[in-house]
């Protein structure tokens, strides 16, 4: 029962809607305002820009005061021998900025891995063995350091003091498992005692 739209309004009265006088100006003041409004004020985003830039700076400041750091080289006389405890002049980090954070990165997981062992009477001999080399792994990076400062910079040397740091974190990281694997074969013992 469909109805055709064309029937029902021939017999629809017009009405004649008629606009205002003001009709145009209202509409395009109303226009106006719209696509015209204030921005919103930025809240103190100035000031945080300026801190933003200090905190840069400082920065920034930091690490060309800390390159800026160069170890001299020792002076060796005749008859004289140089002492251990010198540092070389050419580091890893020192070389670029990658290297710098990938030694950092290393030595940072290095030291949180050393900071987080839990040693005991029980696992004493292991931690040891473990650490003593560790220790052995730290001359030869020492002894790569120099080598790096005595040859110059080489991929052959770079690599080595990188694997090096790599071998030191994960001989930690697997001593940090064994120690979790003792302690959890310690309690299996002592719950199976228990029951």
């Amino acid at each position: 029962m469909p109805k055709d739209i064309r029937k029902l309004l021939e017999n629809y009265p017009e009405e004649s809607a008629s606009l205002s006088e003001k009709h145009a100006l209202n509409f395009e003041s109303k226009l106006m305002k719209e696509l015209h409004q204030e921005k919103p004020k930025r809240r103190n985003i100035y000031w945080l820009s300026i801190a933003a830039s200090l905190a840069l700076l400082v920065t920034v400041g930091i690490q060309f005061i800390d390159s800026g750091k160069t170890v001299e080289p020792p002076v060796i006389t005749e008859g004289s021998a140089p002492t251990e405890n010198v540092e070389p002049k050419i580091q890893l980090g020192n070389i670029s900025p990658e290297l710098n954070a990938i030694e950092t990165y290393y030595t940072n997981s290095i030291k949180l891995e050393l900071s987080q062992l839990d040693m005991t009477d029980e696992n004493k001999e292991l931690v040891d063995t473990y650490l003593k080399k560790v220790k052995e792994l730290t001359n030869e990076y020492k002894t790569l350091t120099l080598e790096l400062t005595s040859k110059g910079v080489n991929d052959q040397t770079v690599d080595a003091l990188i694997r090096n740091l790599q071998l030191r974190l994960q001989l930690l990281q697997r001593l940090k498992k064994q120690l979790n694997d003792l302690k959890d074969l310690k309690d299996t013992k002592n719950e199976n005692n228990i029951v």
